[in-house]
């Protein structure tokens, strides 16, 4: 929160982008902080999810409503519209977004902020960023930017899958690249630093969307969120969502050794069975893995992702396959050439191309990545 709010905290109408997981140190909402310090909320936008967080993943919409305590509309962000209306944008002065992400180009509040954005340089309107820790860390930086032509909600912005930025940095680079005229603040944070992980900070974790329990869940998801847009579930259903993945048709023996001589570092398959109480297999036995990551230093979750596809195409190519759309607004693209950002990774992944070959072919593009978000960063190492 702002610590010493600016002359037009109390006078500015603000609207707030945040949900449940936008707490101050006291586990208090930010709305609630806010209307405490004195500002003028006048509208809320909440993004995928809901405001509460209770809605699950894949264009399961929110409706708009109400919050009966300021008596102020909630707009949702993730419905038929996913960017705030000229309309509601007359209503504000200044957009505030709280919001926590989880450091991976798919969670899709990043590119709601993005959209925001966009919508407010045409409206005029400031943003200001109160800025959250990225939790699996602000140095490491993992896998291909998107192609130009793959460009959906799940990844809008060029950007690699990890890409090792605060949501304030990640909107100073957007704000940047995409040439975004907007006046844009960010409130940074005091005592981050780069290379902290979550479990280092004194803050509790709070989760951002249903799926994501534990702060954890977040270092597995690079990789594991491609399961999305495959057969094979990514434990949605369980009380470990992407923490365990498995389909009632993996040889357990088979995968593990593949996984075992794919060249991973850090992480353990500990084979296991589940059922899923919704979403893929819902109540039947699937047979897969818990993952668990024993060097997070070393541990490549992209890399592992990839991994685990190519082991279920050379594996099961009977019964591995992937999903059609539509997936996240998208009506024509495979799913998961989306979720990667490019179908010729997917492409070479499935002929069982060298997953070292595939990630050099992307180096060039990451490289020159790293050298323009340095212009972004706010917090040392």
């Amino acid at each position: 929160m702002l610590h010493s709010p600016p002359p037009w905290f109390r006078t500015a109408r603000l609207g707030l982008l945040a949900n449940q997981a936008s707490v101050g140190e006291s586990l208090r909402n930010v709305k609630d902080l806010i209307r405490e310090a004195g500002g003028r909320l006048a509208c809320i936008f909440s993004p995928q999810h809901g405001f509460y967080s209770e809605k699950q993943a894949n264009m399961i919409e929110s409706a708009n409503g109400r919050d009966d305590g300021l008596e102020i509309p909630v707009v949702s962000l993730y419905a038929e519209t996913r960017e705030p209306s000229p309309e509601v944008l007359e209503k504000i002065d200044i957009l505030l977004v709280d919001l926590q992400d989880v450091g991976t180009r798919v969670y899709t509040y990043t590119t709601t902020m993005g959209l925001c954005l966009e919508a407010a340089a045409r409206r005029g309107i400031k943003v200001v960023v109160l800025d959250r820790p990225n939790p699996i860390n602000g140095m490491e930086i993992e896998g291909n930017t998107v192609n130009e032509k793959f460009r959906s909600f799940v990844g809008r912005y060029h950007v690699p899958m990890r890409h090792g930025l605060t949501p304030g940095e990640f909107a100073r680079y957007i704000q940047m690249e995409e040439n975004i005229d907007c006046e844009l603040e960010v409130v940074s944070m005091e005592g981050w630093r780069r290379n902290q992980y979550f479990d280092s900070l004194d803050l509790n974790w709070v989760f951002p969307s249903p799926n994501m329990p534990t702060w954890d869940t977040a270092l597995l998801y690079p990789g594991m969120v491609l399961l999305e847009g495959t057969n094979v579930s990514e434990g949605r259903g369980t009380t470990m969502p992407f923490q365990l993945f498995g389909a009632p048709f993996l040889n357990q023996k088979e995968i593990r050794n593949t996984l075992e001589g794919s060249g991973l570092q850090g992480a353990v398959f500990r084979p296991i069975a589940f059922e899923p109480a919704f979403d893929k297999y819902r109540g039947k036995t699937c047979f897969g893995f818990q993952i668990h990551v024993t060097d997070r230093k070393r541990f490549k979750p992209y890399r592992m992702g990839l991994s685990l596809l190519q082991a279920f195409c050379t594996l099961h190519p009977d019964r591995f396959r992937w999903l059609d759309p539509p997936y996240e607004y998208e009506w024509e693209k495979r799913p998961i050439d989306i979720l990667i950002g490019d179908a010729s990774v997917r492409s070479r992944v499935e002929s069982g191309d060298n997953l070292e070959n595939i990630e050099s072919d992307w180096q060039e593009s990451l490289d020159t990545y790293r050298e323009k978000h340095a212009a972004c960063l706010l917090y040392p190492e």
